[in-house]
């Protein structure tokens, strides 16, 4: 693991931008350009997209505001796992019929098993750790609720996971006071994101398409039989364009985006490494990553150089006093959680935006009225193996190699827009509090 001073730590966005070698530098947008395609955001979702279009011998660019994984696909936890929407399983059922629920579960599986195979395929070491995930119970009588749910999924969805009682998991090492049970769930690894960014970032360059860094979108309007996107210096004219900004968007960009997403905060607190002893006092020794049953969140694991991650949902204004209480509240439940570890510092803290939408499920599609216009979007804090997998698919759309009725229903719908949208964090902090009643 690549040792930094502290002061370089201060300075990465992220323990994974600390832990990797330096960052190669892509150059500015100076002037006009001519491309086939231009993809707005070099995350998952947008280097994906980029690959497999340069791949087919489409001339692509890729703009990015910052830096390759300057937005969430950088600042993340590093769950690769099944999610994307807001929805339960239930939900999906009832929205969109057995058959359709099982096909989105399904592209959220192949989603995982393509970011192994690319690293597998690619010589990337990520610190991969974890089969599945698991999910705790923070109550005793959520216990009987994820029974309930491992029966569910292996009656309608072939899943076979395991319920684990309180005893179960302090064997396993899954050491916690508040941690009454828990459901794992067979599909799923941890990794260094920003490890598999790279990688992705390079693959786009080996294949032929442009990556160009410190050029935001400010500006989107038709210009004869293409699109001209506006940056500080130059634009670009393309016939198509791919949307993969997520929680990073601009919502001018294009005006069909304002109000139809909204950003919230994850904060994420990642420890000093830790000694055997000092793993064992609390009992947690498992490196499985995990969650527990709230509404609102925690997610965690141990790492494989013995730090441990810990992330927390719930913020919304990014403010520099609402950042700086989230972070707070975040260390307050980390201690209370896991109370052997009061005195170890939090060696690394960052934030990064979760994207919801109100239909609370991604949308990867042709963006009504706009032709050539594409979104992949909306990944509602699972976006590592979704996006990966579903830019992928925006760009097999703009080949014809993809057809809409081939993605999962769940993906097809566009966004609708947040009623009286200046005001949806308003209201969305409403629903935090009530959340946060539910959870106790």
């Amino acid at each position: 693991m690549l040792q930094k001073t502290q002061d370089q730590r201060q300075l990465a966005g992220s323990y994974w931008e600390a832990s990797r070698p330096a960052l190669r530098t892509d150059r500015q947008l100076m002037g006009n350009a001519l491309f086939d395609v231009a993809v707005i955001g070099a995350g998952f979702a947008g280097l994906s997209a980029a690959m497999k279009l340069a791949a087919a011998g489409v001339s692509v660019c890729v703009l990015e505001a910052e830096h390759v994984g300057y937005g969430a696909s950088g600042r993340n936890g590093g769950f690769c796992c099944l999610g994307g929407t807001k929805l339960s399983v239930h939900q999906l059922v009832r929205r969109f019929g057995l058959e359709e629920a099982r096909k989105f579960l399904a592209y959220q599986v192949a989603g995982i098993n393509q970011v192994a195979q690319r690293l597998e395929t690619w010589g990337i070491d990520a610190d991969c750790h974890s089969k599945g995930e698991i999910t705790l119970a923070h109550r005793p009588k959520d216990l009987d609720g994820l029974r309930a749910e491992a029966a569910y999924l292996k009656e309608n969805f072939g899943i076979k996971s395991q319920v684990l009682d309180k005893a179960a998991l302090d064997e396993e090492g899954y050491g916690g006071p508040g941690f009454h049970g828990g459901l794992h769930i067979p599909y799923g690894f941890a990794l260094n994101p920003m490890a598999y960014l790279y990688g992705l970032a390079d693959q786009v360059r080996r294949k032929g398409g442009r990556i160009y860094g410190k050029s935001p979108v400010n500006g989107m309007s038709r210009d004869g039989d293409r699109w001209r996107l506006d940056t500080e210096h130059g634009f670009v004219r393309a016939k198509g364009v791919v949307l993969a900004g997520n929680g990073y968007a601009k919502e001018t960009v294009p005006k069909w985006m304002h109000g139809r997403t909204l950003p919230v905060m994850s904060s994420i607190h990642v420890t000093r490494q830790m000694s055997e002893d000092e793993l064992s006092a609390q009992g947690w020794t498992s490196e499985t990553m995990a969650s527990d049953s709230r509404i609102l969140l925690h997610y965690f694991r141990l790492m494989p150089d013995r730090r441990f991650l810990f992330g927390t949902r719930g913020g919304i204004f990014e403010t520099e006093p609402s950042l700086k209480a989230m972070h707070k509240r975040a260390r307050q439940d980390f201690e209370s959680m896991f109370p052997a570890w009061e005195n170890v510092e939090s060696e690394y803290q960052w934030y990064g935006r979760v994207c919801l939408s109100r239909n609370l499920t991604p949308f990867v599609g042709e963006i009504p009225g706009m032709d050539g216009v594409y979104a992949a979007m909306g990944w509602h804090g699972s976006g590592i193996a979704m996006a990966s997998l579903s830019g992928e698919k925006a760009a097999g759309l703009i080949l014809g190699t993809v057809r809409p009725e081939d993605l999962p229903a769940a993906l097809q719908q566009p966004f609708k827009r947040f009623p009286l949208p200046s005001l949806r964090k308003l209201y969305l902090q409403g629903a935090y509090w009530w959340y946060g009643y539910q959870d106790r």
